[in-house]
């Protein structure tokens, strides 16, 4: 198992992490089996998404804005319900299939880390590689 710790620079923001995950999965020496990835924060996400067109990744931010709006009068007194509800759509972890020592990915995936309350000093993701 490995924790991935990381500081964000932006309120909301899209981080490529399909590198530093798939580098994990080789040094673990599992050939086959599953990696986990997830992040233990309510106001983050690990998810698949489109990995080529970096103004997909801004149309996705958008779009999660119309969906929980940072500008809405919510319950939650934490002054972050915007991010909490942002978070609870993309999800907090991806299961991975791990094939001759490599998670498969489609051609046009990556895999994401998701800051909806940043910026923030650190952040972490919990990698595990299950043999099997």
């Amino acid at each position: 198992m490995k924790t991935m710790k990381f500081p964000t620079s932006h309120k909301t923001q899209l981080m490529d992490i399909s590198k530093e995950v798939s580098e994990f999965v080789i040094q673990s020496g599992v050939k086959n089996g599953i990696c986990v990835v997830f992040t233990p924060h309510t106001t983050s996400s690990v998810f698949l998404f489109e990995n080529r067109d970096p103004a997909l990744r801004r149309d996705l931010l958008n779009a999660l804005s119309l969906i929980a709006s940072s500008d809405t009068q919510y319950l939650h007194t934490g002054g972050n319900a915007a991010a909490h509800l942002k978070s609870s759509r993309m999800g907090c972890s991806v299961t991975m299939i791990v094939v001759d020592g490599r998670p498969i990915l489609g051609e046009w995936q990556g895999l994401f880390f998701g800051e909806f309350d940043g910026p923030r000093q650190e952040r972490e993701v919990i990698i595990k590689v299950i043999e099997g």
